[in-house]
């Protein structure tokens, strides 16, 4: 199960999960196209190698497994995926 991005990224958008992935999984990076544009960053499910690296760096504690994702924000596994046209 991939780790996902949820709610507390919002207007946050702080890239350590970025640097810290080994993967490139992450996006948009604040070079790429629709970084001003994204409320938040977001983790492709079918790049992610659940390593959990991206977990312990988040400043706003905004990443989880997807397993472990709590209730009130299970919206953000859809929306991570879609993010991705997966």
């Amino acid at each position: 199960m991939a780790y996902v991005i949820a709610e507390p990224c919002i207007g946050t958008k702080d890239t350590a999960c970025v640097d810290a992935c080994p993967v490139d999984c992450i996006h948009p990076k604040k070079d790429e196209d629709g970084y001003a544009d994204s409320e938040q960053l977001f983790i492709d499910p079918v790049e992610c190698i659940d390593c959990g690296a991206c977990v312990p760096v988040c400043p706003v504690s905004a990443i989880y497994a997807g397993d472990d994702l709590p209730e009130k924000w299970a919206e953000y596994q859809t929306k991570n995926a879609s993010h991705f046209g997966r």
